[in-house]
């Protein structure tokens, strides 16, 4: 069965597929709590409310038998790192550069489990692409398409850091794959090149100092420790996966859906910085940069412009100093002033 199912996957457009049975060690439940009790996980609760079940695969689902493990690859073409050279530019995370990968991955996973189904009568199944408390990365070591590297990630060694994640339950008692050993060594550059320090140590990651938390999930001003470090990232951060050495195997992705939009890749900041909700909207339809919002966007894009230290960006900045969103106007306040200070 494993072998017709991987065969599927294949043919649907996933680029890494194993298998592992529907539980995961007392190792990752500990590795959550503590997590969760440090507060690291900053204001994304969802984490805590369901821990049980992201812990333990048979508490989401009592009737999940196996688990298979899906990859696809996203990689980028060239360096995510040099648009940070590009002061005037935007610096977004490659996974965010098109269409949204939940619909991408969703759509496939749906294709194979109708497959699997019509392969397989009586059986039942689940889908999940990180919208449901599913430990994707442990799982996807468990069955052997990857390891969680030192910056939490999952590393592939055949496509680096740079694989969405999409798991399907079943009822169906498949054969494991095996799990994947960790191949980091002592290597710490992932560690190195965080631009906030946000590791508290190998495989220990505070949300709370992340670049990635900080532009996405974090709702109110960006604390201004941590706002000159994050130069012109306005959407997520690259720098521990882009310098994984384990990328040095890893190909550019071929999926049209996922190859970068022209306009999102390195967009001017002060374009960015004018658009309003409804041009907020259309130019982020279908992108998975949309449930941030224009506020909270905005609100990143002025960070990045106080960082800038180009002239020509002030008037982008002082020209949301009144926005009816406190949060833009704050940010705008703040890069106003800060370009002040950087420009004679």
């Amino acid at each position: 069965m494993a072998a017709e199912i991987r065969a599927q996957a294949l043919a649907l457009g996933f680029h890494a597929v194993g298998f592992a049975p529907a539980h995961l060690g007392p190792e990752v439940r500990e590795r959550l709590d503590a997590f969760l009790a440090a507060g690291m996980q900053g204001e994304m609760d969802w984490l805590a409310d369901r821990a049980g079940q992201r812990a333990h695969p048979r508490a989401l689902w009592p009737e999940a038998v196996s688990v298979i493990a899906l990859g696809m690859n996203y990689g980028p073409e060239e360096d995510p790192l040099a648009v940070l050279q590009q002061r005037d530019r935007a610096a977004i995370s490659v996974y965010a550069r098109n269409k949204d990968y939940h619909d991408i991955v969703k759509k496939r996973l749906k294709a194979l489990a109708r497959w699997m189904v019509d392969r397989w009568r009586g059986s039942a199944l689940k889908v999940f692409v990180d919208t449901a408390p599913v430990s994707e990365k442990p799982l996807a070591q468990a069955a052997g398409i990857g390891w969680q590297g030192k910056h939490s990630n999952l590393v592939s060694r055949e496509f680096g850091s740079w694989l969405f994640l999409g798991e399907i339950y079943t009822t169906l008692d498949l054969a494991p794959s095996g799990a994947e050993s960790d191949h980091c060594g002592r290597c710490t550059r992932c560690l190195a090149a965080c631009p906030t320090n946000a590791f508290t140590g190998p495989y220990r990651l505070d949300a709370r100092r992340c670049i990635s938390y900080l532009t996405i999930e974090h709702k109110g001003p960006i604390p201004e420790e941590f706002r000159a470090a994050m130069g012109n990232r306005i959407y997520g951060c690259d720098d521990c996966l882009a310098v994984c050495p384990w990328n040095k195997f890893a190909h550019a992705t071929q999926e049209p859906g996922l190859l970068p939009r022209e306009e999102l890749t390195a967009p001017r900041l002060a374009e960015l910085a004018a658009l309003d909700d409804a041009a907020f909207r259309s130019l982020f339809s279908g992108s998975p940069i949309k449930r941030i919002g224009r506020d909270r966007f905005v609100r990143n894009v002025l960070i990045a412009i106080g960082n800038s230290g180009e002239a020509g960006l002030r008037p982008a900045a002082e020209a949301l100093r009144g926005d009816p969103s406190p949060v833009v106007a704050e940010a705008a306040g703040w890069a106003t002033a800060r370009l002040a200070e950087a420009l004679p």
